[in-house]
């Protein structure tokens, strides 16, 4: 059998849409058979090529091959998808580093990675803040991959104008337009996380067992128990997240200031909106 792996990789980073743009590309291109994301470049990686090309065991060479995971900040990822695809083209999206913070924050607390108040998790987990140093990442990818062959959009755009944002995309991937208009059930909606786990003893047994599944491509039984309300039941059922506070939010502008502006340079574009108090939108539960 011709081992067949994806052509394109839409990294993220992870909380800019990813999940959105997944369900857009179904039916136009080849994307993991049974998963949304193999994690194979940044956690399944010991598992070998043969058991990432599992996952697209369906493709045939007719359409794109892709595949949607957020592999941008993860340390190892590019060297490891230029390894084993040398002339991939790489697609991301950049959020706002004051919303990118806060919405990673409740995606680990969510999942029991971390728990705890936003400054706590921050204090705990560096790298949840320090995660926004999108200049230096991309730098990276650039140099990998050739700046022509990796595409930034911003989740700014997908928000605001979602087909201006699809048709970059789609274009850049040398596929055929897709209209939303045509996609009701899909709309602009992003995926989020509004409570916090109710039993963190509980979460935390439920994410070990979801990658024990992973890791054997249970995903069949991972989506029955999604849709049977297993997950939703170990994850959430506990205090809803809150929003950042204003001091809060001054801080981590300052913080960031220095990653915008090299992002700007690094891009040649005006960032102004991302250094200013925004009005509370996707912070809020």
């Amino acid at each position: 059998m011709t081992r067949r792996i994806p052509e394109i990789i839409g990294a993220g980073p992870g909380r800019t849409g990813t999940t959105w743009l997944h369900r857009v590309l179904e039916g136009h291109v080849d994307l993991p058979y049974g998963v949304k994301e193999t994690q194979f470049f940044n956690t399944f990686y010991d598992k070998g090529i043969d058991w990432y090309a599992h996952h697209f065991r369906y493709a045939t060479g007719a359409r794109k091959i892709v595949e949607i995971c957020p592999y941008f900040f993860h340390p190892l990822a590019p060297d490891r998808i230029k390894t084993h695809i040398p002339d991939c083209r790489v697609i991301t999206t950049l959020r706002d580093p004051v919303e990118h913070a806060f919405s990673a924050y409740k995606l680990v607390v969510h999942f029991a990675w971390a728990h705890g108040t936003f400054d706590e998790v921050l204090k705990s987990r560096p790298n949840l803040g320090s995660g926004n140093r999108y200049a230096s990442h991309l730098q990276t990818w650039f140099d990998l991959f050739g700046r022509e062959n990796v595409l930034v959009t911003m989740y700014d755009e997908l928000r605001a104008n979602p087909q201006s944002y699809l048709d970059r995309v789609t274009d850049f991937m040398g596929v055929d337009r897709i209209a939303l208009s045509a996609r009701p059930e899909i709309g602009d909606d992003v995926h989020s996380f509004a409570r916090a786990p109710r039993n963190l003893k509980l979460a935390r047994n439920a994410r070990k067992l979801m990658y024990w599944m992973q890791s054997h491509q249970a995903y069949a039984a991972i989506n029955l128990l999604e849709r049977a309300g297993v997950w939703s039941f170990c994850y959430s059922r506990g205090e809803p997240f809150g929003r950042l506070t204003p001091e809060q939010e001054r801080q981590l502008r300052e913080r960031y200031l220095p990653e915008v502006e090299a992002l700007e340079e690094l891009l040649r574009i005006d960032l102004s909106a991302w250094k200013k108090p925004q009005v509370r939108r996707a912070t809020v539960a």
